[in-house]
């Protein structure tokens, strides 16, 4: 009953954000600068007009710094620099801590850099992106001080090679994530996309919060936030459509069980569940099984890092 009750007051519509509006509310929070980060590895065919369209948000003064953090091979930076992004290779944030080992840890070593009360992350693999993501993103927290944390949600078509279906993305989603979060965290199966890497949440917020450093990273986001601000701090926004490429099936594997992992490591952090949870994830090939280690590596809160050091 109370996720249904906050679907009702804690969904919102893109449209009801329009430029002028965040404009005014922007001067009347008297909210600081919003910074956008967008994780990119490979993603020279959409990270152009990506940052094309975040141009009009700059030029209305919405949003003050676009960030890259790129592992890319494909000459992602050099567009991303050409269209006014600030750039930084993964490798250099914090290089004392060795190798990036995936989406959540360059998040999380992303943080020092942007500069924004406000942060949005947003996925660089987007081709139905529109400027509108960021003002969805924006405009509860801009509007509501309580809402602290905002997910997008859109739907999503699912391309294969020439194949596409209107409605049949989010394989992971339907088959991971909404069964665990109805099974252990109820109150937040109203969230239309918990996996969604359309996020928008006041810094404060973000440098509390531990990241998963893979593919867990979203979902542990959206438990930790509720956790920390409750369910009234959260808020979802409809951006409508995202379209981005698929995978195989069988190459979701390794995804679900970086969700299943983000989950249990919060069950047993809560004395729901017993530990040592396996590390290991073994898979069928053509000549046997291979294993694949699918530990869920954290980094700690920013903000707790920051005083032990």
């Amino acid at each position: 009953m109370r996720a249904l009750r906050w679907h009702g007051t804690g969904t919102f519509h893109h449209r009801q954000f329009p430029p002028e509006r965040l404009a005014r509310e922007l001067r009347r929070a008297g909210a600081g600068p919003v910074s956008v980060c967008l994780p990119a590895r490979n993603e020279a065919r959409t990270i152009g007009p990506i940052l094309e369209s975040l141009g009009e948000l700059r030029e209305l003064g919405l949003i003050h710094q676009v960030v890259v953090v790129d592992d890319s091979t494909d000459g992602t930076s050099q567009i991303a620099r050409g269209l006014g992004a600030e750039v930084y290779a993964q490798r250099d944030l914090k290089p004392e801590l060795g190798d990036v080992l995936g989406k959540g840890d360059a998040l999380w070593r992303a943080l020092p850099v942007l500069r924004g009360e406000l942060v949005c992350f947003l996925d660089a693999d987007s081709e139905r992106f529109g400027a509108h993501f960021v003002r969805g993103l924006l405009g509860p927290l801009l509007s509501d001080e309580r809402i602290a944390f905002v997910k997008g949600f859109y739907r999503r078509p699912f391309r294969l090679g020439e194949l596409t279906l209107p409605d049949e993305g989010g394989r992971v989603t339907e088959l991971t994530a909404r069964p665990l979060l109805n099974l252990f965290y109820p109150e937040l199966a109203g969230f239309e996309q918990p996996l969604a890497g359309e996020i928008g949440a006041r810094r404060t917020l973000l440098e509390r919060l531990p990241f998963a450093t893979g593919y867990g990273v979203d979902i542990g986001l959206l438990i930790d936030a509720h956790a920390a601000v409750g369910l009234e701090g959260l808020a979802q926004v409809n951006l409508e459509v995202r379209q981005n490429a698929h995978q195989p099936l069988r190459e979701l594997t390794g995804m679900a069980a970086a969700v299943l992992q983000a989950v249990a490591v919060r069950l047993e952090r809560e004395g729901r569940l017993r530990g040592p949870l396996p590390s290991g994830l073994v898979v069928p090939e053509a000549h046997g099984l291979r294993r694949r280690d699918v530990s869920a590596v954290e980094r700690p809160p920013l903000a707790a890092a920051r005083a032990a050091a």
